[in-house]
């Protein structure tokens, strides 16, 4: 990484929280502010998993694919999510409620399968777990 790498991509992290996502107009802004190529910010915010370049849902799911989470079934529960939910990973539902992604590892291979929804952890995952989480973050 580039010395200048790690403070972009904070900047980045804290435009997306109070944004939802990396827009276009943002990205430009952050180019111009910090006088940086926008090439350099497309290419750390395409990099980096956690960023975001299209807007995503009220509520984020990120279902972990680490070797410990899908030998401990978590691809079948990804797979569970799409249905429920009625989209594919990388997708966001028509109402605007969840957008739903997998990721490498959220540091939770103790207690695997495991995602994270709004950044919040949750482990031991199974499908009646998921149809609580999924039923409380719809009310």
């Amino acid at each position: 990484m580039e010395p200048l790498d790690e403070p972009l991509l904070n900047v980045l992290k804290k435009e997306q929280q109070r944004h939802g996502y990396l827009s276009d107009h943002i990205l430009k802004q952050v180019s111009e502010e910090y006088n940086v190529p926008i090439s350099k910010l497309y290419g750390i915010s395409s990099f980096y998993t956690m960023l975001r370049t299209n807007p995503v849902g009220e509520n984020i799911i990120e279902i972990c694919m680490s070797t410990s989470c899908f030998l401990n079934d978590s691809g079948s529960l990804k797979e569970y999510l799409e249905e429920k939910l009625g989209i594919e990973t990388g997708e966001t539902t028509e109402d605007g409620k969840f957008s739903l992604f997998r990721v490498s590892c959220i540091g939770c291979c103790n207690e695997p399968p495991a995602m994270l929804v709004n950044g919040e952890p949750y482990t031991k995952l199974t499908k009646e777990r998921i149809d609580f989480l999924i039923e409380e973050l719809s009310n």
